[in-house]
């Protein structure tokens, strides 16, 4: 079919909002690139944090997120994403290419799902357990496209094991001074445009009320009334292998994942410090129970009525992470 050509104003409200996707201790490890009628998507690689992401992996996760944000966005501004993933078996870092094509029509659907993308956030305090889990958790499944990922509900009989995966996996990190180093710097004290803010920092007195939480240095979030415990639905995304290819598509359905339960008024945390052992990650694989390698797991739950939301963590500039060459 044929393609138009969006305007750069809108092509830039479009990148700037699948940039509010998740990543790795809020690195934005992609770069976008837009020249004669094609967007691209390109892994930066220079962004990734090394001693946290030693494979790159988390960061490919977090551009596949940012990729189904970019779907979602374009889809509320009258534009279908055409998505080719990775066009250049030649260039890894070359994730994906983005061709526009006008929609017909764009549904209060399309708009409520991309309002969701500005109303989600990484939340890293205890939830209550959400009452509405079984008529939720097959509108969530149906979400996940099964050549992308697999989505696993994990019983709170295995939450024990899986605290003891997030033991293991900061007890083998304990005098990593290179983990340390680089978690301290993704987490300085001040605001700027990427890493996690020091204000979406949480005590460490309500960091233990979540025991499979990754360990962030601690901050001074006023303490939210509560669960003492987190009472968290927890669910897994594995692949069938553990490619590049399928880590994009991973991340695509993590967005999808997060968005879908934001629609629901349920919270969110991505957990990714447990696979990112092998040991950890081997953990997780036995609980699972199923074929696959485990990417990722996701709590979801419910807040207090009336809490504050966290903060929305900082982005970089759409001007530094997208270049326009043509329009």
């Amino acid at each position: 079919m044929a393609h138009s050509k969006i305007s750069p104003q809108v092509l830039s409200t479009v990148v700037a909002l699948a940039c509010r996707a998740p990543s790795v201790h809020n690195s934005q490890p992609w770069q976008w690139v837009y020249d004669d009628g094609v967007l691209r998507l390109f892994l930066a690689e220079h962004r990734i944090p090394h001693a946290t992401d030693r494979t790159g992996r988390e960061a490919v996760i977090s551009c596949g997120a940012a990729l189904d944000h970019l779907r979602v966005a374009a889809a509320a501004a009258g534009w279908r994403a055409e998505i080719a993933r990775f066009p250049n078996p030649n260039d890894l870092t070359h994730l994906a290419t983005v061709e526009f094509g006008r929609l017909e029509f764009v549904t209060d659907a399309d708009r409520t799902r991309a309002d969701a993308i500005l109303n989600r956030r990484t939340d890293r305090l205890p939830f209550s357990a959400p009452q509405s889990w079984p008529m939720f958790e097959p509108i969530l499944r149906s979400t996940v496209d099964p050549d992308t990922a697999t989505l696993y509900v994990l019983s709170d009989a295995v939450r024990p094991q899986l605290a003891e995966a997030s033991r293991l996996t900061e007890a083998m990190r304990r005098y990593d001074s290179s983990y340390h180093a680089e978690l301290s710097w993704w987490t300085a004290p001040f605001e700027v445009s990427d890493g996690v803010p020091y204000s979406a920092l949480v005590s460490s007195d309500d960091q233990e009320r979540v025991d499979i939480g990754r360990r962030f240095p601690a901050g001074n979030r006023a303490h939210r009334p509560g669960p003492e415990a987190d009472q968290s639905v927890i669910v897994a995304l594995c692949t069938d292998g553990d490619t590049r290819r399928e880590a994009l598509g991973c991340g695509e359905a993590l967005s999808e994942v997060l968005l879908e339960a934001t629609l629901a008024g349920m919270a969110t945390c991505t957990l990714s410090h447990m696979t990112e052992l092998d040991a950890s990650r081997d953990i997780i694989r036995a609980l699972v129970g199923g074929p696959g390698d485990p990417q990722l797991l996701i709590r979801i739950g419910v807040v207090p009525p009336l809490s504050d939301p966290p903060p929305p963590t900082p982005r970089r500039p759409t001007a530094d992470v997208l270049a326009i060459k043509e329009i």
